[in-house]
């Protein structure tokens, strides 16, 4: 189990290659799941083109013939908490569940992030969190009302199956009508459990990524 107040990094991952990195702050670790507070202008490592550019920011086409390397910047998204379910042997979640608030700290809504199974670790002085994002997503409002988000993307991908890294669009998927299933219902965490939560005030940030961040996947 980490501890409240841990720092964790949270990497993401195409095969062994690292291609992004969140810091952040344990909130609790329990029988529930991992909870993690992830702040607005913290470092953050995250794959680009030699230009600069996104994956976003042209065709996957024309992505797969760029080189990429690993930079360092700042994070510009929302603050957020993001809840980690426990994977138990046989029952391995492939989701997490992001919490966003507006800047009045207002509770905008969840958002389902599909991905490879979490996959904890703990060396030395540093400790993580290793996944793949798989594209497929869900927005869910304050109602429960919710959408799938990045369908364009995760079928333009999946038209270039030597280069993705999504092997099983149908388990993708039917992992998120699994999880359309729980805020229908208005189950955790999609019951109001940490919708009015704040960060401890005391937390501080590195100002840059820690030393070790590159150590291999945790499998």
């Amino acid at each position: 189990m980490f501890a409240p107040g841990q720092l964790l990094l949270h990497r993401g991952f195409v095969g062994e290659r690292l291609v992004f990195l969140k810091l952040a702050r344990v909130v609790q670790h329990d029988e529930r799941g991992l909870l993690l507070w992830i702040a607005h202008g913290t470092p953050i490592l995250i794959s680009l083109s030699e230009a600069g550019e996104g994956i976003r920011d042209m065709p996957y086409a024309e992505w797969i013939t760029r080189r990429e390397e690993l930079r360092q910047m700042v994070r510009y998204g929302p603050d957020m908490l993001m809840f980690i379910p426990p994977q138990t042997p046989g029952a391995a979640s492939a989701h997490s569940v992001w919490f966003f608030w507006d800047g009045r700290h207002n509770f905008g809504g969840w958002y389902g992030n599909l991905e490879e199974p979490s996959v904890l670790w703990s060396d030395g002085g540093l400790a993580g969190v290793d996944t793949t994002d798989q594209d497929l997503d869900i927005w869910v409002w304050p109602d429960r009302t919710w959408a799938w988000k990045d369908e364009d993307e995760f079928e333009e991908r999946l038209a270039f199956p030597e280069h993705y890294w999504v092997p099983d669009p149908d388990a993708v998927r039917a992992e998120g009508v699994r999880l359309t299933k729980v805020i229908e219902a208005a189950e955790f965490p999609f019951d109001g459990t940490w919708t009015d939560y704040r960060p401890d005030p005391d937390w501080t940030w590195p100002l840059s990524v820690p030393d070790g961040y590159d150590r291999p996947r945790a499998r």
